[in-house]
């Protein structure tokens, strides 16, 4: 990872709009990772992660930029939501399972890398596989079998959406519910039990990509993949905690709901601190996972957990409130866009959507008043409006009509929206 901090905050500008407080946090927590692998492990082992905590409503960009983050770098990465987590001795999940959640993340990263260098090995198997599948069902369906021309049709691309009948590996495995967490029975025998297939009927493509990976899964040295998954998650691994400030009690308040919550605190306050956790695939250090946690903080404040975990996150980052130029922004210039999403969804019934400056205008205008003068829920009321403008589009739109151009500008927003616009016509007589 050769990304300096400024280099992180643009790629995060692609996608996320405003945070540039926020931005630079995560940037230089990122490029701090990298720094501290060129130096050597004596020095390496004393340099811990220096964890986040951002505050801020929803919907304004905190869990995109820690994804979007991961997603840069290739990290390990997993979004947890605080609240699922209950006090030792009680019912529900243990905090240690964010760690064992993200190592299967990291295991499930490197097996799909090196399955995707075992590709070009395995596809002579693959195809011989196939070309037996399509031959013994034709076959069964009394069809005259030429082997030759089957693998000649096959390598041309023109037999992917045939139905055939091939054996799979099973790989449905019991679960059960015990206390709470699931476990998987079937996992636990791993390696004692044979491996059983089962004859699925599915299209030559999809069997491809079945046999494609159970073949990758055979020769790959699964001793390897689970060292470097450990590695990764150790040295690399992200964990975002969503809701903290659901798990602090208000102010002053002792009740026994606020006991609890102080002991999900202390709970969790080992994993960030640095512990090591059992896993099934080895133990794992988190004293160098990066942990970046947020909330809302409506009733509660940062300064209300218990003293030993607020340490434990030095860095601490206030997002914004988004406002009218913010959520025009969003909906035209990311690479995810608001618009280009609807627009390309739309296309594959025949609808051209196109949306002019003064749309986007009224559209931006609207969702800025509705979280004023309602719950604000940041650019997630986007969603709320565009689903409302396009709703008779949508469900008119058909492939089977041609291609039709629709264009979307002030006044079609302003008549979709009569009504509420009304209703935000009454602020003003509000003190």
């Amino acid at each position: 990872m050769d990304l300096t901090p400024r280099q992180i905050v643009e790629e995060l500008d692609k996608y996320i709009i405003g945070q540039s407080k926020a931005k630079r946090a995560v940037a230089i927590a990122l490029r701090n990772r990298y720094r501290r692998s060129r130096l050597s492990k004596e020095v390496r082992e004393e340099i811990t992660p220096k964890n986040i905590i951002m505050r801020g409503p929803t919907g304004v960009g905190k869990t995109e930029i820690a994804r979007r983050l991961a997603k840069l770098v290739g990290a390990p990465f997993i979004k947890i939501e605080a609240t699922k987590y209950t006090e030792v001795g009680y019912v529900g999940r243990d905090v240690e399972s964010m760690i064992r959640d993200l190592v299967e993340v990291a295991v499930r990263m490197v097996k799909d890398e090196k399955a995707h260098e075992m590709e070009a090995k395995v596809r002579p198997v693959v195809e011989n596989k196939l070309i037996d599948a399509i031959c013994d069902t034709r076959r069964a369906s009394d069809i005259q079998v030429d082997k030759t021309i089957v693998s000649q049709e096959l390598k041309d691309g023109k037999l992917e959406n045939e139905q055939i009948e091939v054996y799979v590996l099973d790989n449905q495995k019991p679960m059960i519910s015990v206390g709470g967490p699931e476990i998987n029975i079937g996992s636990m025998f791993d390696g004692l039990l044979p491996q059983k297939h089962k004859k699925r009927r599915m299209s030559v493509q999809r069997a491809r990509e079945m046999l494609t990976a159970e073949e990758c899964d055979r020769i790959i040295d699964k001793d390897n993949v689970y060292a470097e998954a450990i590695r990764r998650t150790e040295e690399e691994g992200i964990i975002f905690i969503d809701e903290i400030d659901k798990i602090i009690g208000k102010a002053g308040g002792s009740n026994n709901q606020d006991v609890s919550r102080e002991g999900v605190q202390r709970d969790i306050l080992p994993i960030v601190e640095g512990s090591t956790v059992a896993t099934k695939y080895g133990n794992v250090k988190t004293d160098f996972i990066l942990f970046i946690a947020s909330g809302a903080f409506h009733v509660s404040n940062i300064e209300d957990m218990i003293p030993e975990l607020q340490g434990r996150f030095p860095i601490r980052v206030d997002l914004d409130n988004l406002t009218k130029e913010d959520f025009k922004r969003i909906l035209s210039e990311p690479k995810n866009s608001v618009t280009m999403q609807y627009s390309s969804i739309l296309k594959v019934d025949n609808i051209d959507l196109q949306f002019t400056d003064d749309a986007l205008d009224e559209i931006a205008e609207m969702a800025a008043t509705e979280n004023e003068t309602s719950e604000n829920i940041g650019a997630r009321r986007l969603h709320t409006i565009m689903e409302s403008l396009l709703e008779d589009i949508s469900f008119n739109a058909s492939s089977e009509l041609p291609m039709t151009t629709v264009k979307i500008d002030r006044n079609y927003v302003q008549n979709a929206f009569k009504e509420t616009k009304k209703k935000f016509d009454l602020k003003k007589y509000i003190l």
